[in-house]
């Protein structure tokens, strides 16, 4: 594992970019394939399931180090890494300069020890890890502590990973991007096939990477002549590509998720397109031509076999809206608007209620489209898409060539009730926050949010709440309800899992209300007021 270990500190120590790469570079050049391939497995984020739970380490830890539970808790909360303080604490009876590293190559590690463990008792397995925590250096403890636990990851983009290949296999960057996508096993084999300088591709039925849009944040008329431009519904679903070749039918997500087997009546219908077709689209619960709620959707993520009561309640559709590859040739290149005619002909041509052209929106001046996109919430969509034209399907956030101008969000005025610890870098501040809103003279909670302040801000509301907790219960403080924000969401719905009777999807805090009273915050019947229905009388067709 040394090779790999080294590597992952020479990432660590830099912050160049070319550093970075060069490193990556050397690694796949020197070390040896069976190695190469996993720890290439691990730079681009993949990683086996946990197979340790964390308490069961956690509770080792303290036998190993022979600590009280409550230090070692103490311990993490100040850390923030479960790896890192188990680390830390075992380094008390091991010293680092007293472990030498321990030669064993990182696919033996991951072949012969680790995957192993699966299938085994706690007791014979906590007994192998304490013996090879003994026998590792620090890096290489930190690393096994972070693959048991499930939650290695390396500080590097999925960009650089690619630059590095591609300099060491000598093709363009965006083949070996291609080569990325999808699901993979970290063998010699699948290493060769991405550092071949052979452009061809072994597997058929991978992705292409997917094109991003970049936030619409100035005035769309700064874009130019409208006429230039072509418009669509941003839709409120999973992004997915559609791959027919070779006789076969795959539906990945944006994620690099074999989605297939979740939408068997969109895969059923994909089998009527011709060998050698690559579209992209979105997947959408989808009912009488009109989509249903995200919630409906939800139903079917996560979930490997699909119920027939599923499949009638969240019957799904693709709404598709550009053409990657056609008989075989790559589109990629081919201006927009040439993609999107011929995607329209086959759509044309292999007529299905599971495969659905996304409507061509043609607002006639800038003002038009500003129109219509506050329309877009009622239609059941997150506003408009915005693209030129004539550009080529890109890889990646290439800005400049596509928009997404989404509509405002949801917002209130909330007050904090509860706060508790974050995670990671964040585990010794109180970072995660409830927010509630009155309903009749009760405060009641409707949301939870993370993210929104900057760390200055953080910094101060983490010192007020320990001024201002009134009770604790665990890691959670009660907080005196005097300080109101202002929380913005895409949606709400109603739930019967939560007390408020609703809840808002991807809560985020705005700014603070330093100019409102708890008084003056927002009541659960103006949240509720806001909800809307599956998606209103206006059409998406017409």
């Amino acid at each position: 594992m040394r090779p790999f270990a080294d590597l992952f500190e020479r990432l660590d120590r830099t912050t160049s970019t070319n550093e970075k790469v060069g490193a990556m570079a050397a690694y796949f050049r020197e070390a040896p394939a069976v190695d190469a391939a996993w720890g290439l497995y691990f730079l681009v984020g993949l990683k086996p399931k946990r197979l340790l739970s964390g308490p069961a380490l956690a509770r080792g830890a303290c036998r190993w180090a022979n600590i009280p539970e409550w230090l070692f808790n103490e311990s993490y909360t100040s850390v923030g890494d479960l790896a890192e303080t188990i680390s830390l604490v075992m380094d008390r009876d091991t010293p680092a300069a007293n472990r030498p590293h321990t030669g064993l190559p990182l696919s033996a590690w991951m072949n012969e020890r680790l995957l192993p463990l699966r299938g085994m008792d706690e007791r014979e397995q906590m007994a192998l890890v304490r013996a090879w925590l003994d026998e590792c250096s620090t890096a290489e403890r930190f690393i096994l502590l972070k693959l048991l636990t499930g939650s290695f990851r390396v500080g590097v983009s999925r960009t650089l990973v690619e630059r590095a290949l591609a300099q060491v296999a000598g093709v363009e960057q965006a083949v070996v991007a291609h080569r990325l996508m999808g699901e993979w096993q970290p063998t010699p084999t699948k290493l060769a096939e991405m550092l071949s300088p052979v452009t061809g591709t072994a597997d058929l039925l991978r992705p292409y990477p997917f094109f991003l849009a970049s936030p619409l944040q100035d005035d769309p008329a700064t874009l130019g002549d409208i006429g230039g431009w072509s418009f669509e519904w941003k839709w409120d679903g999973i992004r997915a590509q559609l791959v027919r070749r070779g006789g076969a039918v795959a539906i990945w997500s944006r994620g690099d998720e074999l989605i297939t087997e979740r939408f068997p009546e969109v895969a059923d219908a994909a089998h009527r397109l011709a060998d050698g077709t690559v579209i992209d689209g979105e997947m959408l619960a989808w009912r009488e031509g009109r989509p249903m709620p995200f919630a409906a959707l939800q139903r079917r993520i996560g979930r490997i076999a699909i119920s027939r009561e599923v499949l009638r309640a969240s019957p799904a559709a693709m709404v598709v809206y550009d053409l990657l590859e056609d008989a075989g040739r790559d589109l990629r290149e081919t201006p927009l608007h040439e993609r999107r005619a011929r995607l329209a002909e086959i759509v044309r041509e292999r007529r299905s209620s599971r495969i659905v052209l996304a409507p061509d929106v043609r607002p006639a001046s800038w003002d038009e489209a500003a129109t219509l996109r506050l329309t877009a919430r009622e239609r059941g969509v997150e506003g408009l898409m915005i693209k030129r034209r004539a550009s080529p399907y890109a890889s990646g956030r290439t800005r400049g060539d596509w928009w997404k101008w989404k509509i405002d969000p949801y917002h209130v005025d909330a007050v904090l009730v509860y706060a508790e610890p974050g995670h990671g870098r964040r585990a010794n501040l109180l970072t995660d926050y409830t927010f509630a809103l009155w309903d009749g003279d009760e405060l009641v909670p409707v949301a939870k949010a993370y993210s929104g302040l900057s760390q200055e801000e953080i910094n101060e509301l983490d010192g007020w709440i320990r001024r201002h907790s009134s009770e604790r219960f665990g890691p959670v403080r009660v907080v005196k309800p005097q300080r109101v924000f202002e929380l913005h969401f895409e949606d709400i719905r109603l739930s019967d899992r939560h007390r408020s009777g609703v809840a808002v999807r991807f809560p985020r805090i705005a700014r603070e209300r330093t100019d409102k009273k708890p008084a003056d915050a927002d009541r659960l019947e103006t949240l509720r007021g806001m909800m809307t229905g599956e998606t209103e009388e206006k059409g998406l067709f017409g």
